[in-house]
Formats: C-alpha cells, structure tokens, sequence
C-alpha cells in the first residue's frame, strides 16, 4: 500500500454558525483533494470539529444544555456544510469522539513520561474569550487589551507545561532548511521573525477541572483537562492514529499498524489567524513525540465585505447557505477561488459576485457551451463531425499543461484564469469564424464541420479541466455532450476524445442569467 496524498482544513470551533472563511477554506481544500484525485492520486481529505472549551461549555450553560448536547446540535449544521458545498472529504472529526480521545490521551503521556511536561505555579493574565493565557507584551501602553481578547481577567494558578523553549533554535533551523514547509513566503518569513525576535514561552496544556471540565482529562493528574490547542491540533494526527496508519505509531493504541499509509500530512490548509499554533506549537509537538513533521501549511487570508470585516453584530456577512440558495453551488465555488489568490485578504462584494456570475460563467462558459450544442444541433443534426486538429490541439495541451502546474503548485487562482483564457479564446473563435454565416453556403461544409468539431470538443476538454473547481457544470456538460466516462478523469483532457457520428444530446443553460436580481 503506497501513502495516500493528505490533506486537512482546520477544524472548526462550534461556537457559532459556518460563515464565509470557513466555507472558502474547504472549497480550497477540496479544489486541491478533486485535483490530485483526477491525476491519478490516491487521497485523504479531513475536516472537522474541534468541540471542547470553555467557551463551548459556557455557550451550552447559557443554553441549558450539557456540552455534548450543545455540539451534537451545532455538528449537523456544520457536518451540513460539507454537503452543501459538495465536498469530497473522506472523514469528518471531531474532538470529542472516542478515538480522537484515546489518541491525545495517549500522546500527553508520552510526552509527560518523555519529560516534556512540568508543573507550576502562574500569575498572569488570561484571555476568556480566546481561551490563552497573556503576556504584559500583549497590553498596550495604556494598560489597556486589544478588542480581540475580550474580557482579559487576573489569574493564580498552577498548571501543567510544555517545554517550548529548548526546541526554538531548531525550529528556526528547520523552517530555513525547509522554504516550503510555510506558504505563502511572507508567511514564513512571518514566524521566523517572530522567532528569532522573541524567547519562546513554555506553553500551559492544561487548565483546573475546577474551572474548566468539558475537555479530555491529563492521563497522568485528572484534576486536569487538555488545553483546547493541545487537543485540538492533535486531530491531523489521531485520525491515521485512529485507522492504524503505521506513520502514526507513536500516537496509535498498541497492536494497530495495518490501515492507510497518511502520515506525515502533504498539507495543511489553515487561515492566518491561527499561523503561529501550527507553524510553532504543531511541529515543536511532533518533534517532542518524535513523529514526521507535515510537509506544507498553506495560509490563506481572510474575506471581508465592502472593505470592512465581516461581522455578526453589525450584520456585514455573507452567508454561503444563502447565496448558493440563490446563484448556486458552483457560481459560489467559482468565485471565492477566482476572487482571491491563496494568501492576502479579500473583499467579497455583491455586484463583484453578479458581475462575474453574469461576464465569466453566464456569457463566458455558459455562453459557449449553449452556442456550441446549439450550432451542432442546428447545422448537422448534433451529430459530431470528422475530428479537427488545427486550430486548438496544440492550444489544449499547453492550457491543460498550465492548468496542472498551476494545479500541482496550489495555484488554484492562476489555473482558473488560465482555463478562461480558453473559454475567452474559444468564444473569440465563434465571432471570427461566424458559422452562422458558414451555413449558409455549401460550398463551405466541410470549413462549417471542422469549426463545430473545434468548439464542441474545447467544450468537452473545459468539462475535464472545470471539474476540480466546478465539477456539477463539469458533469453537466458531459451529460449534454453525451460523451463515456466522466470529466473527474484528467487523462481525458486529450484533444480529440469527440469520435465523428457521436451524437449529442440536448443543449441547456448552464447559468442562467441573473441580469434582473436585485443586489442584496
């Protein structure tokens, strides 16, 4: 059994509803999953839940509910989403399932009978709302807290602690070994400022039962509960852990190994709010444990709306259930991915959405798909005409030769605008060649035949190179062209998989036209 390409998003905290970051955090990872699936790679995709906390167990207080109840509740919306947005993952997790449990609990004493942790006293300042202790480097000079802490109270405690700090040098060591291992670059270049700039502070694992018991207890002092980080990064881990993957020994009950070959992960899709947990605390964790680091994190930015942040409370949101409600699942899919490159910040706007929906799916693909079908069907009976290799053969293998580097490099932004340089190509085709008016005269049959093999078969090659990004319009396409197999596999983006006397079927819209929908 040869290792499987793994990929994860973050898992999501249950204390509210999926809102637009996450929603294009797993269409991103999913673009990535349906890509490497359609050349020929084996592929494990997770996403999750990370359901323990304090503000979890406040929320489910507030509620008049028990903590599992509260998350058993919000996971059928969020295990919602996945279907919503048409994902491929292979598993789901979640924090509080019994296998995840037992693997956390088995790497915390690990690394506490390996001498990782310690016990000790703490006075400081802890951030209720985030859930971390802070620093006096975090106040600012009016002795004031930055809004995004929230409530910030005084704490005397004792804790158990991870020994950070004896593995600082080589993590700065390891990430300038490894350029790859934290994209985008300004990323990278992002944590090893900060870790060459400051002294790494032991992380605290644990918090009091006292104060906080929704949570999975220290094996070795249960008067203890797991920090939320802790147990929540261990996810990535525990699922091959789980299903006896052998690279995932170190944290596998004993007498497992034979399952899918997962770890180490190929990547991590993860937001940039949560960079420092996964660049810094993720791997100096593995290291500790003594398991194979991921390959890649790949950090997105974050979306706002009009130029400002999305935010419930003065009701600037987009909810992804809404638009795909209305424009569909891969008018939404389309535009998160072709609105933002894997790394700045975005701004989603509505008439953006309308404006792309209306000139790049409706008029641009749409458009020449319902063109092309029809012409066959008026001109020769959507009966496909001898094969035509003069005009985009050579053209279709260099967009598909782009469009998988692109693919391959986590360029999802760069392959879309490569493959709409062919939608655009192909409709200019249409205008310069005027078949209209090549049916009008005999004489021109055979020029008329090779100009409805040429669009009919662009289409069919789009089909196969949409089909990571948009695979329902991919699929539908087929069905139109009536053509075998299925556009999920990328070996049929050669020219010329259209044979003469193929009959297709009947044409229909795509996208139809929103051009009278109000802007919301």
């Amino acid at each position: 059994m040869s290792k499987r390409f793994y990929l994860t998003t973050a898992i999501d905290y249950v204390n509210g509803a999926p809102h637009l970051g996450h929603a294009y955090e797993k269409v991103l990872a999913d673009v990535i999953a349906r890509s490497r699936r359609s050349m020929g790679q084996s592929v494990f995709f997770l996403t999750g839940l990370d359901e323990h906390g304090q503000k979890v167990q406040q929320a489910a207080q507030d509620q008049g509910k028990t903590p599992q109840e509260y998350c058993d509740g919000l996971a059928i919306q969020w295990q919602g989403l996945t279907t919503t947005l048409g994902l491929t993952n292979d598993d789901f997790v979640r924090t509080t399932q019994p296998r995840h449990r037992q693997v956390v609990q088995t790497i915390l004493q690990r690394l506490h009978d390996t001498g990782h942790f310690y016990k000790s006293p703490y006075t400081g300042f802890y951030s209720v709302k985030e859930e971390t202790f802070l620093t006096v480097k975090d106040r600012n000079p009016d002795g004031t807290w930055e809004p995004q802490w929230g409530k910030v109270v005084e704490l005397v405690e004792e804790n158990w602690y991870f020994r950070l700090g004896v593995h600082q040098q080589w993590l700065i060591e390891y990430i300038e070994a490894n350029p790859g291992f934290i994209q985008p670059d300004y990323r990278r270049n992002e944590v090893l400022g900060f870790l060459r700039s400051q002294t790494l502070e032991d992380l605290c694992i644990s918090r009091p039962v006292a104060r906080l018991n929704w949570g999975i207890p220290l094996p070795f002092d249960p008067e203890y509960v797991t920090y939320v980080w802790f147990d929540a990064l261990v996810n990535y881990y525990s699922v091959p852990a789980a299903l006896g993957d052998p690279g995932a020994a170190a944290g596998a009950p004993a007498g497992t190994g034979a399952g899918p070959e997962l770890w180490p992960a190929d990547l991590h899709v993860i937001g940039k709010d949560i960079l420092k947990f996964h660049a810094v605390y993720w791997p100096i964790m593995l290291k500790a444990l003594g398991a194979a680091l991921p390959k890649q994190l790949l950090v997105h930015g974050w979306w706002q709306k009009n130029g400002a942040k999305l935010s419930k409370s003065t009701g600037n949101v987009v909810d992804p259930f809404a638009v795909i409600a209305e424009w569909g699942l891969d008018a939404f899919r389309y535009y998160v991915v072709r609105e933002l490159a894997i790394g700045p910040d975005g701004n989603w706007t509505d008439d953006g959405f309308r404006s792309r929906y209306n000139a790049e799916l409706a008029n641009g693909l749409g458009n020449l798909v319902n063109r092309a079908l029809n012409m066959l069907t008026k001109y020769r009976g959507g009966v496909v005409p001898a094969r035509s290799d003069k005009v985009f053969l050579t053209r279709t293998a260099s967009t598909a030769e782009q469009v998988r580097t692109h693919l391959l490099g986590f360029d999802l932004q760069g392959a879309l605008q490569e493959i709409w340089s062919l939608v655009t190509l192909a409709n200019q085709y249409v205008e310069q060649t005027r078949p209209f008016s090549l049916a009008k005269d005999p004489t021109k049959a055979l020029e008329l035949d090779d100009v409805l093999y040429d669009l009919v078969e662009v289409c069919r090659v789009l089909a196969v190179l949409i089909w990571p990004f948009i695979p329902g319009t991919a699929e539908k396409i087929y069905a139109q062209l009536q053509v075998a197999g299925s556009p999920s596999d990328w070996s049929q983006v050669a020219w010329g998989g259209l044979t003469a006397g193929h009959q297709i079927g009947a044409p229909a819209p795509l996208f139809p036209r929103k051009d009278l929908a109000p802007a919301k």
